[in-house]
């Protein structure tokens, strides 16, 4: 019997971060294997022009892949895709494949990109979990769009720890809404995503 090979154990993770984040992500990225068994799509609140530079950094650190996503790129395990500044990053399926596709609405939860539209987009995709990851930041963003989520999909979420942020306003809101099921420090929030998904 056949069976569809992406819905067949895969799973993806899916961060998002605001203030205090580009340094807290040079504290998580770098220590995930690039054997890692998902994708790691990630949004970073920041503008236009800005997030290449931090996707060049994290990728001299990472032993993982880590890139500014462009336009119809094709999600692959192992591989990081951080949001282009300005645009909200969603995942779509394109001839069986999940590609990834920016939208321009207006900014939401005060930012562009928001970190809602690529939760809400995971929950039409066949992957069969998202680990979800909160991470310092001003703000709701992510609670939304987790919730949505939650409705169509397995997912598991991490929150980073109020005495490892910068700012406690994301992580605190899945917290509050009562869907983060792993608080931890930052130093654990890699240990975290790679118990949940696993190695080559």
């Amino acid at each position: 019997m056949k069976t569809d090979v992406m819905s067949a154990g895969k799973k993806v993770v899916a961060i998002a971060s605001s203030t205090g984040g580009p340094k807290a992500l040079q504290e998580v990225i770098p220590l995930l294997p690039k054997s890692l068994k998902a994708p790691v799509l990630i949004v970073q609140h920041m503008p236009a022009g800005f997030t290449a530079a931090l996707a060049d950094r994290l990728d001299n650190l990472s032993p993982m892949k880590v890139c500014e996503a462009r336009e119809g790129d094709i999600l692959e395990d192992g591989q990081v895709y951080m949001a282009k500044g300005g645009c909200h990053m969603n995942v779509v399926r394109q001839a069986g494949r999940h590609v990834i596709h920016y939208t321009d609405e207006p900014p939401r939860e005060g930012v562009r990109p928001c970190a809602n539209f690529m939760y809400e987009s995971l929950a039409e995709s066949t992957y069969d979990e998202v680990i979800c990851v909160v991470m310092t930041g001003m703000g709701a963003d992510g609670t939304a769009g987790i919730k949505n989520l939650q409705s169509k999909k397995k997912t598991t979420v991490i929150s980073q720890s109020e005495d490892t942020c910068i700012v406690y306003g994301m992580p605190r809101s899945v917290v509050l809404a009562g869907i983060s099921q792993a608080e931890v420090p930052l130093t654990e929030i890699a240990n975290e995503i790679i118990k949940n998904v696993g190695v080559v």
